[in-house]
This record gives C-alpha cells, structure tokens and sequence, in this order.
C-alpha cells in the first residue's frame, strides 16, 4: 500500500497547497483533512487551535502517513512543535517556506505579510523573517473577512473584490516590494489582491515552496513515491461536505481529472 502525504488545514485554505504537491510530485498519495466544521481558526484561542490540530493529526495517524503537513498558517504559528513531538513522521509548517520566498524575491528588504488575527498576532512570519535575514522590515495585518468569503466559494464575488480593496487600499502606500499571503486561503484571493497591490508588489505565496521542502524531505528519507499507477487521493471534511468539494473541484479540477478522488466526511468530533 502507497504511504500517503497528510495536508491538513482549518477547511480549504490548504488546497492551495494541494494542488502544488500534485503539481510538482504527481505520483504522491495525498490524505487531505479540511476543519470545515470549525473554521475559521484565526480568531479563536492558542489552545483550540492546539487541539483541534491535535484532534486531526490523531486522526490521519490511522492511515499511517510518511509526512504531515500543516496547510495552515495558525495552526502552524501554534502547534508545529507539539506536533512533531506527537508524531514519529517528518512534520512541515508552511510559515518558514513562505518566508524563504519572500526573501528570495525582495530587493529593498520591506516585506508585508497579510493572515488572521491569529497568525499575525502570533509574530511567527516577522520572527521566521528575521531569522534568517535580521536586516528585513516587516509590515503585518490581519485580514478577517477574508477566510469566510473564501470558505463560502465567493471569490470572484463583487463583495470580496470590495472587502479586498477595503482591506488592503492602505497597505499600497506602504514601502513593500513583496507580500506574503499568510494564509493558505489567500492565493484562491490573488486576482483581487494583485489589482489593488499594484504591479510593482510581488505576491507571495507559501504553497510552491512548501511543496519543494516536501519533495526535498521525502527524497532525503528516501520515500519518494515510485510506482507508475496514480495514486488514489482522499478528501475529508468536518463539516458539510457539498461546498468543500466543489471548491476542491474547481480549483484541482486539472489534476483530479485522471486521479481517482475519495470524498468522506468523517465523524470524530
């Protein structure tokens, strides 16, 4: 049997990631866990946060994956560390990849970095930034309403180009030549926040780089996927199911289109 990646996430946010490891390491089996139920993470406490990641990875330990990746920001900020002691398997973030991308693309060192509450209150994107380039200037905030428009398949809705515009117009005048998108839900946002960043801002996004740390990790233990035959990937949901797998759809529709899909909701909470 086929040892599966783990991508787990506070819903849909970690598709993004998804789709990059299908991408980029198409033989892989994917275990894909989205907190439907429960989202969003960012405005809820450091200790739900904990749990409910906790609660997942005890979960996907059953189908005993070779990686586990967390696709959330928050989650990341909060509980990266627990849960590498909880887990005899590699366990990746994706604050520290997106950081290493963003230092990659900045010439003038002025960074911005949207997410949740959570993961903006958290400081983990300044702290990953400055520990590798101590020089950086960060610029943070926190964009709340962007995870509900985006859990609810509205992204190209003309409410979230204006709540986009609303909540970034201010960052524009702001000396950054990069942004990081802090959370995974917000690449599904790119259109409307490239409009109003301008041209001369570079989005970043924790997904294409996170993917090559996987595949580095995994060809470093030597556990590669090699077989020919496509994988079988396995999505859950917390919560309902109908809208998940749309969006899940639409946004890996290229990929899934010759990949058989298990679609499950389990029941653990």
């Amino acid at each position: 049997m086929q040892q599966a990646i783990a991508i787990l996430d506070s819903g849909v946010g970690g598709l993004t990631v998804v789709k990059e490891v299908m991408r980029q390491l198409p033989r892989e089996k994917i275990i894909y866990f989205g907190d439907t139920a429960r989202t969003p993470y960012g405005p809820r406490s450091s200790e739900e946060v904990l749990l409910f990641t906790q609660q997942i990875v005890e979960y996907l330990i059953q189908f005993q994956p070779k990686m586990i990746v967390i696709a959330c920001n928050t989650a990341t900020a909060v509980a990266l560390e627990q849960i590498r002691a909880m887990v005899n398997v590699p366990v990746v973030g994706v604050i520290h990849p997106g950081a290493r991308a963003a230092i990659n693309a900045t010439e003038t060192g002025f960074v911005g970095v949207i997410g949740t509450e959570g993961t903006i209150r958290s400081g983990a994107y300044a702290q990953a930034l400055k520990e590798i380039s101590p020089h950086i200037e960060v610029v943070s905030e926190a964009c709340p309403k962007f995870v509900p428009l985006v859990e609810k398949g509205m992204f190209r809705d003309e409410v979230t180009w204006k709540t986009v515009k609303e909540s970034l117009e201010h960052l524009r005048y702001k000396p950054i030549d990069c942004l990081i998108l802090g959370c995974t839900h917000y690449p599904f946002l790119m259109e409307p926040i490239a409009e109003v960043m301008g041209p001369n801002v570079k989005l970043i996004s924790s997904a294409d780089e996170t993917a090559r740390e996987i595949s580095t990790i995994l060809y470093q233990y030597g556990q590669l996927a090699k077989a020919d035959d496509l994988p079988v990937h396995q999505f859950f949901c917390s919560g309902e199911p109908k809208i998940f797998q749309q969006i899940a759809q639409e946004w890996l529709r290229e990929h899934l289109e010759t990949a058989p899909v298990v679609w499950q909701v389990p029941n653990f909470l």
